[in-house]
């Protein structure tokens, strides 16, 4: 056999390898995204936020004062989760006004446990540390079960919370009940209050009445919460 005959075939032998190799990587790349991209999706589904009528997401968060509190430590009651934070004129709306107050006051004499939430980062401009927080709910004559810390935004975006104030309810069972806006005027006017509908005293008290909830998902509006990116 000549030396060019041998060598024409020892090429054609690589050129066939490396094709072979190249088809084979190709594979393995498009295996491996397919895999990643059902991960994607599967880590998407697990954090989606509950619609009215699914388990609320059970969860532990540290308060104002450093104690802890579990949602599942409330089965057995109404718990109403309320996100808030202070750096907002909707919020200023409702606990300047005495309405959130006001509205706090009324569940809890029911027996209802009351959590409001502040999912605003630590990086935020009007951030407030726990210290803070709990001396402005003080002076705003805010009456909560108890203010909790989450700052990294774990709850906040396990239940989709958008706006402060937004609000959950959670019934006896750990379904949750109701989501939406503290009342059916979406406005910073404070003006506006005794014209609109407070859906939370409505869901509460339709619930406690025996009765299905007339509106049990509304649209929350105020401030965007400023979540950690």
């Amino acid at each position: 056999m000549s030396s060019s005959t041998s060598a024409s075939r020892s090429y054609r032998a690589a050129r066939d390898a490396r094709a072979a190799l190249s088809r084979a990587s190709r594979r393995a790349i498009m295996t491996a995204a397919v895999a990643l991209g059902a991960t994607f999706l599967m880590n998407a589904q697990a954090v989606a936020a509950p619609a009215v009528g699914q388990p609320a997401p059970d969860f532990v968060a540290v308060d104002t004062a450093g104690a802890q509190h579990r949602l599942s430590d409330f089965a057995g009651k109404f718990v109403v989760l309320e996100w808030t934070n202070p750096g907002c004129p909707f919020v200023g709306k409702h606990y300047g006004s005495g309405n959130m107050p006001a509205t706090q006051k009324a569940a809890t004499a029911q027996g209802v446990v009351w959590l409001a939430i502040n999912s605003t980062e630590r990086g935020a401009s009007d951030y407030l540390k726990p210290a803070a927080l709990a001396a402005w709910m003080k002076a705003q004559s805010g009456a909560p079960t108890a203010v909790l810390m989450d700052e990294d935004g774990v709850i906040g975006r396990a239940y989709g919370a958008r706006t402060t104030p937004h609000i959950f309810i959670v019934d006896p069972k750990g379904t949750l009940v109701y989501a939406g806006g503290i009342d059916s005027i979406p406005s910073s006017r404070a003006e506006d209050i005794k014209a609109a509908t407070n859906y939370v005293n409505q869901a509460l008290g339709e619930a406690f009445g025996g009765k299905a909830i007339s509106a049990a998902a509304t649209r929350p509006y105020g401030c965007s919460i400023k979540y950690k990116s």
